[in-house]
């Protein structure tokens, strides 16, 4: 009875192996199979060599060829060989595609291994495509702010493209927003403060109230950071201007406030670039390139400000890169030259105490190009190095062949120009200094003026005007009056020349408070021994009132207007044998 029990137990197992929903394998410790179920022997048969389902190793020789030397190497009953082991095989039902095998092996006893087989691949294919999910969510989100990304927000835009053709209605604005001056926070509060100041920005972005009652039913904003300080805005409206202008200022405004980062108040501003596509545009490289341009305006109109795409700005645009191109073509071709314009000393008017040089550009097409249309395309793309390098080394030459020439004619400074650009450039002192030492003049002759607006602003530019200025050269404030520095700080900043600006020059003759205004700056301004010159002097009563009013120096078309280098020359000569200023 006990017998026959046993058999029906032994029946029950064995019955069990064979309907197991996984495969079952036992082995010598050589390979030998002792003992394979029916899916085991159907999920290997497509490995065996002709069908032969003899030995474990020679079947999986091709797919895991290290199997036999694990094996090997357990020694020890329970040692695990493999675990979880994933095999490609030829699919079972002949398919073209592999099917992928999950081995488990372990030593049973000192004579024999037993391992489960199961198909994997409905596993795997699960994995790769939760994989490829987070892959294409990675590829789709900023790292910094979480944000949707450049590539998410290119997507988004031709989806709403393609809605513009099916519903007339269904239009939208494109919100490109730029940190003005970012740079400034890296420079001087490092790269952490800076990210946290661009997290900070987004964070408030994010929270902007951007579902005005006109937007579509049901619809919000899509926000991404696209790349540095660029975020985007993207929103549905309808087709008035007047709609996304209201948006883009109060973007303006709204990242204007100061941000709280770790104990600081770091003040922003923001430029913003719009547009409302047309129904002609056809993808989003077209929406986001005028984006760009209505951007670049505002940038160049002074930051912290919007500026709306039209067609026009396309075409100045188109016109800005060729004038970039010929720019390059000027450079290497000599089609630059520098002008210089006298700064004569009001308390000796026959005397000339300095020259400043201004660079100008002799087109072969378009003849004279200002310097309004090309300095800004210099500065915008690094031009502004190699054109400032090659005006500040020529200005420096032709000052020294004129103490040369002229003797006591020639002037004692020479000034040039430093934008923006060039200043927060790492290499500026070395260049100046490189340019003074080439030359062989001296730096106390040389005079290099800066913007009011850039040295108030900026304390990374102020303590690289004291670099500078810690060469001997001395150092200018250019256009006073128009900017943000006032009478009160000038003692903070590293300037020994003020040069005011010719918009309260032209109306000390007739407005009694702007003589008071100038006058007050050059009693101040001595008292902090500092020089003042007053520009753009284009008659003899500004001349005289000037001298009244105890301004040290002055330029402008009354003495002369800017004269290439050898009429320089003649004029030094003329007026030091006259021994008087006058209009040239």
């Amino acid at each position: 009875m006990q017998e026959d029990t046993s058999a029906q137990q032994l029946e029950a197992l064995i019955q069990f192996l064979y309907q197991a929903p996984i495969g079952l394998v036992q082995t010598t410790l050589e390979g030998d199979i002792l003992m394979i179920n029916p899916l085991s022997a159907q999920l290997l048969m497509p490995l065996a060599h002709q069908g032969r389902l003899t030995n474990l190793f020679e079947v999986l020789a091709t797919v895991a060829p290290q199997l036999r030397a694990l094996a090997a190497g357990a020694h020890d009953p329970g040692a695990v060989i493999c675990d979880s082991l994933r095999l490609n095989a030829p699919c079972a039902q002949g398919g073209a595609a592999p099917s992928i095998l999950a081995l488990k092996l372990v030593r049973l006893d000192d004579v024999s291994l037993i391992g489960t087989i199961s198909d994997a691949t409905a596993l795997v294919q699960r994995e790769q495509q939760q994989m490829a999910a987070q892959l294409h969510i990675a590829a789709h989100l900023d790292s910094l702010t979480r944000m949707p990304n450049a590539l998410a927000l290119a997507q988004r835009i031709d989806v709403e493209l393609g809605r513009m053709q099916d519903d007339a209605a269904a239009r939208f604005v494109l919100l490109l927003v730029n940190a003005d001056r970012f740079d400034r926070i890296n420079i001087t509060l490092g790269r952490t403060m800076g990210d946290a100041a661009l997290q900070s920005m987004a964070s408030r972005l994010q929270s902007m109230n951007w579902a005005p009652a006109w937007a579509r039913e049901g619809e919000g904003g899509f926000i991404a950071r696209l790349d540095a300080d660029e975020f985007a805005v993207l929103l549905p409206l309808p087709a008035q201007q007047a709609e996304a202008t209201e948006l883009a200022l109060a973007c303006v405004e709204g990242l204007r406030k100061p941000y709280l980062i770790a104990g600081m108040a770091i003040d922003l501003s923001v430029s913003v670039g719009s547009v409302i596509p047309s129904f002609a545009a056809r993808s989003a490289e077209v929406v986001l390139q005028e984006a760009v341009v209505a951007l670049r305006q505002a940038k160049r109109a002074g930051g912290a400000r919007h500026c709306a795409f039209v067609p026009a700005l396309l075409d100045e645009a188109v016109r800005r890169g060729s004038l970039e191109t010929e720019l390059r073509t000027a450079l290497a071709q000599d089609q630059l030259f520098v002008v210089y314009q006298p700064i004569v000393d009001l308390d000796d008017g026959a005397r000339v105490t300095a020259m400043e040089a201004l660079v100008r550009w002799r087109h072969p097409v378009r003849g004279m190009v200002s310097p309004v249309e090309f300095i800004g395309i210099a500065e915008e793309t690094g031009l502004i190095g190699v054109l400032g390098e090659w005006v500040l080394n020529e200005a420096c030459d032709q000052l020294v062949a004129w103490q040369h020439s002229l003797g006591p004619a020639a002037p004692v400074t020479m000034s040039v120009n430093l934008s923006r650009a060039q200043i927060v450039e790492p290499g500026v002192v070395e260049m100046v200094a490189s340019a003074i030492a080439r030359s062989g003049l001296s730096a106390s002759s040389l005079q290099l003026e800066v913007t009011e607006t850039m040295a108030a602003q900026d304390v990374a530019i102020q303590a690289r005007l004291r670099a500078l200025k810690s060469l001997g050269v001395v150092i200018a404030l250019d256009d006073f009056g128009t900017g943000y520095s006032s009478l009160a700080s000038l003692h903070g900043l590293p300037i020994d020349v003020l040069k005011i600006d010719r918009s309260f020059v032209s109306q000390s003759t007739t407005s009694a408070h702007h003589r008071v205004l100038i006058a007050a700056v050059c009693r101040i301004a001595r008292s902090l021994g500092m020089q003042t010159v007053a520009e753009g002097i284009e008659t003899r009563s500004e001349s005289e009132l000037m001298a009244q009013l105890d301004c040290d120096k002055a330029q402008g078309f009354w003495y002369s207007r800017p004269l290439p280098s050898a009429e320089a020359s003649a004029w030094l000569v003329s007026h030091a044998h006259a021994g008087a200023i006058g209009p040239a």
